[in-house]
């Protein structure tokens, strides 16, 4: 369970790329033909429009949340395997945008006050930097091609259509799969996500931050 201050450092960075990453999704789909996010009224910048009870609780008490899913109906989309792959993308794109944005606001602003102990760095100046760090790794996270997550949609795109059968049955046991790695993850001590998205997420974090290869 997260105390009090890490939720506040945390959360304004995670609930507005929650709300980017939604938008992203709903708004993709719109340009591409389905018009289901905005006539459920998804296409707004309001967190609350996007954030789930439970899904907030939980980044409470275990560290890891969910905001609710935009809804898309494939059926209006005029290509739906090539279409679902542009929406699945729009969601990471989006907070690797929201990440990049609050990096150079980082490096122009706040770089300066960041101290290496971290303690003594302005609110401002952590909340940022948290942000960045947690977008990166909302990013790459949903990237990993697991159901429901937005790496299998991209991956159900690609795949030729001959799989489809067999990708379905995946599809089905892809919610299992993601909760055990979560339980192992949060619950038994096995870093899987470390070894899953610190490659990727570490350098680019530092990247965008403008701390090059020094530690932080």
């Amino acid at each position: 369970m997260l105390d009090l201050r890490s939720i506040l450092l945390f959360a304004p960075g995670f609930i507005l790329g929650l709300t980017f990453h939604e938008v992203a999704h709903g708004w993709i789909a719109d340009k591409l033909g389905d018009p289901t996010a905005r006539q459920a009224g998804r296409l707004t910048l309001n967190p609350l429009a996007h954030l789930d009870p439970i899904g907030s609780l939980m980044l409470i008490f275990a560290g890891f949340g969910w905001a609710r899913p935009v809804p898309v109906n494939p059926l209006n989309l005029s290509n739906p395997r090539r279409d679902m792959l542009w929406v699945g993308l729009a969601g990471p794109v989006a907070n690797l945008l929201f990440a990049l944005a609050l990096g150079f606001f980082f490096q122009l602003f706040l770089e300066g006050q960041f101290q290496r102990e971290v303690l003594g760095s302005s609110i401002l100046t952590l909340v940022v930097f948290m942000g960045v760090q947690i977008n990166v790794v909302l990013a790459i996270f949903n990237l990993l091609p697991v159901p429901p997550l937005d790496g299998s949609r991209i991956l159900a795109g690609l795949l030729p259509a001959s799989w489809t059968t067999g990708y379905e049955e995946f599809e089905r046991a892809g919610p299992w799969i993601l909760l055990g790695l979560i339980l192992l993850a949060n619950f038994a001590g096995v870093p899987i996500f470390h070894y899953l998205i610190g490659p990727l997420a570490g350098p680019i974090t530092k990247l965008l931050l403008g701390f090059g290869g020094s530690a932080f």
